[in-house]
């Protein structure tokens, strides 16, 4: 496209979903990123501390694509720093707050096992730059899923009171997993492209894996009749975590515009 050409319906589709790969990455990377100096010995709060800089690695590669695609002078920062709430297509899961530290084990778990069997169908669609960037960061979402599967079994199975706070945990964050599988407007749109997966194919595998920890942990498995959300992060509805987040995250651009260190 020249600089000034407009996004055609199936490029702009694609910008759209690649702007909620990126954001997916984005708000979790920040999320796990207040954990940093907070974790509960050094090892683990640097292990969270090195994931939340995966993650937002793994966005600016998105973002960078995204600018690309869009050709009107954006950057990673400008999606990152000046876009509002609504603007956003994460999905609700990763701006759920922190919690204690099995609830931001389990976000991470649930979200890292979609991630995965996602990023595994990405790798081999038509688009070849977003198989590129997911194919380098299966690496680090394998390491992730391990790391995290072992503190949910570690908790699950382990104290009454670890059990109970894993057990609350579950039980606040399985109302958001329904989201993962069901595919957005640009979503559906991209799929006649040969980009977009099957959500089916991608929630089996999810489920099987995800319940198999559980059982592992002694936690009870998600139910297939989870209370869907009314909000769609994918298409910019969104709770209120996702404005705290970007209060803080943005304050410095915004109180600034076009800083640069």
């Amino acid at each position: 496209m020249t600089p000034n050409q407009p996004i055609n319906i199936s490029t702009n589709q694609l910008f759209n979903y690649t702007l909620h790969l990126a954001d997916n990455n984005l708000i979790l990377g920040h999320r796990n990123s207040e954990w940093t100096g907070h974790g509960p010995v050094l090892e683990q709060d640097i292990a969270l501390s090195n994931i939340a800089l995966d993650l937002v690695g793994q966005a600016r590669n998105f973002y960078q694509y995204a600018a690309q695609l869009k050709n009107d002078g954006s950057t990673e920062d400008t999606f990152a720093y000046l876009r509002d709430a609504n603007e956003f297509k994460n999905v609700l899961l990763v701006e759920q707050s922190n919690g204690d530290w099995g609830k931001t084990i389990l976000r991470q778990f649930l979200f890292s096992v979609y991630q995965y069997y996602l990023y595994q169908q990405l790798e081999k669609c038509s688009d070849r730059t977003i198989a590129s960037i997911t194919e380098k960061a299966l690496k680090e979402i394998t390491y992730h899923i391990r790391w995290s599967s072992e503190w949910v079994i570690r908790l699950g199975d382990g104290t009454i009171e670890s059990h109970a706070r894993m057990n609350n945990a579950l039980h606040e964050l399985s109302e958001f997993t329904d989201e993962l599988f069901i595919p957005a407007s640009y979503e559906i749109e991209i799929a006649r492209q040969g980009i977009m997966v099957d959500p089916v194919f991608i929630n089996a595998r999810w489920r099987e894996k995800v319940e198999a920890i559980l059982r592992e942990a002694t936690l009870p498995f998600l139910s297939e009749d989870n209370n869907k959300q009314s909000l769609s992060g994918k298409e910019g509805q969104h709770t209120e975590n996702l404005i705290h987040i970007l209060s803080e995250m943005q304050s410095l651009q915004r109180a600034y515009p076009g800083c640069e260190w």
